[in-house]
């Protein structure tokens, strides 16, 4: 089993496993919400980053241990390791934010003291408007950075275009800081499109498309490596080559990658048919 896609700590596991792990205990989990702004999900406790989880995100939680607790997203399955302050209880939700970074005040004005960073994709439920401020149970958010959550892009090239200049994070999924799988992840979901969370779970998706028919919102796979096609040539991608998420020649980063001994493109999927 993938570890990554397998709701289990190492003792406590989600029922759906029962008689497929040993597990000391088995449990259908609890929902809740992310109350932090962007959370690092970790290989184990102590570990290093996996990916990352946003504010409002649904997760399941599995178990708890020694003030972390182990959860699996709900947007791709991920399972990891979180601290249990990050959570709060699950709710509706009816907004997401539709700009690179917004913040949560503690009152509908400018001046108001910012409570906590919120970044594009962000989830919270809107109770009423206050003058161009929206109120939430945990504070208010300007109206004009979100958008309601059934209302989804319909190019993920313009949504991946939007990162752009954003730094290199490994495991990141946020303007803060992002990695190729990430943004690839972000532009599909923004669309309403599933996507998994790490590029070899990517290259496993939608369907396989030749070079020749290449278009706009494919993806293109090396070994540890996506990028998005967004137009002749041309993809967006997240690189540690140069740092930062960048437009670059496909043809270009082809030869680059193979010259620096990763090897040629293995996979070039098409994950929507928009």
């Amino acid at each position: 089993m993938d570890r990554r896609l397998t709701p289990f700590s190492g003792t406590k596991a989600h029922i759906s496993l029962l008689g497929k792990v040993e597990a000391q205990a088995f449990t259908e989990g609890h929902p809740a919400r992310l109350i932090a702004g962007v959370t690092d999900l970790l290989k184990a406790p102590g570990g290093d980053r996996d990916r990352q989880v946003l504010y409002g995100e649904r997760v399941l939680v599995i178990d708890h241990q020694d003030g972390l607790a182990f959860v699996m997203a709900d947007k791709d399955g991920f399972c990891g390791w979180l601290p249990e302050a990050a959570l709060g209880p699950d709710h509706p939700v009816t907004h997401r934010v539709k700009t690179g970074f917004s913040q949560l005040y503690e009152g509908p004005k400018v001046q108001a003291r910012d409570l906590v960073a919120l970044p594009f994709a962000a989830l919270v439920e809107v109770l009423e408007k206050e003058g161009k401020f929206a109120r939430t149970p945990e504070g208010y958010v300007p109206l004009a950075h979100l958008e309601p959550v059934e209302t989804l892009a319909s190019d993920p090239v313009k949504v991946a275009e939007s990162f752009l200049g954003t730094p290199y994070l490994w495991g990141g999924n946020s303007r803060g800081g992002i990695d190729c799988s990430g943004l690839a992840q972000a532009a599909m979901l923004a669309c309403g499109t599933p996507c998994p969370g790490d590029s070899d779970l990517q290259a496993m998706a939608g369907t396989e498309v030749a070079p020749q028919d290449l278009r706009p919102g494919d993806l293109v796979f090396w070994k540890g490596h996506v990028a998005l096609v967004s137009g002749p040539d041309e993809i967006i991608h997240a690189t540690a080559a140069y740092m930062g998420c960048v437009r670059e020649k496909l043809s270009a980063a082809e030869a680059r990658i193979l010259a620096e001994g990763y090897g040629p493109i293995t996979h070039r999927r098409r994950l929507s048919n928009r």
